[in-house]
């Protein structure tokens, strides 16, 4: 079952449930993963609809910063439940460690040295790492490795 069927049958558990929150949180996703389609006129595959939750999470995340700072909790705390949520269809993370070893076998593999290299090494490091872990731990790990 792909990630996008099985997004449905969540949403159809969670109308049987009256689950409101986690209904609104999956229809949302649901609405993105649509328009997407609409706009590039493509069938999402599993990686891309890992994509769009990521985008989602990292909105969430930046929302709940400001609502936070804003001295607005209850705002935040609909978002940290909607971020949860979204967690749950993600795969699971890399840590920072098995980041930076894999990080470091790519650049070994391109032949990169030094930070002029950073954006050939992000680019194929987007593509094997991409769900898998937080980009800016990635960025950072692209980094590290370029420097040494």
């Amino acid at each position: 079952m792909s990630l996008k069927d099985q997004i449905t049958e969540d949403m159809k558990t969670a109308m049987r449930a009256k689950d409101s929150e986690r209904l609104g949180t999956i229809r949302l996703l649901l609405a993105a993963l649509k328009q997407k389609e609409v706009d590039e006129r493509v069938v999402l595959d599993d990686a891309m609809v890992v994509a769009i939750v990521d985008k989602l999470i990292k909105q969430r995340k930046d929302s709940i910063e400001a609502f936070v700072k804003a001295e607005r909790q209850e705002l935040a705390d609909k978002e940290a439940s909607e971020m949860k949520v979204l967690q749950a269809y993600l795969p699971q993370r890399m840590s920072a460690d098995e980041v930076l070893v894999e990080v470091k076998a790519i650049v070994a593999e391109l032949g990169a040295s030094g930070p002029g290299d950073m954006g050939k090494v992000m680019g194929v490091v987007k593509t094997r790492l991409a769900g898998k872990a937080e980009m800016s731990a990635v960025s950072a790990a692209v980094k590290t490795a370029l420097s040494s």
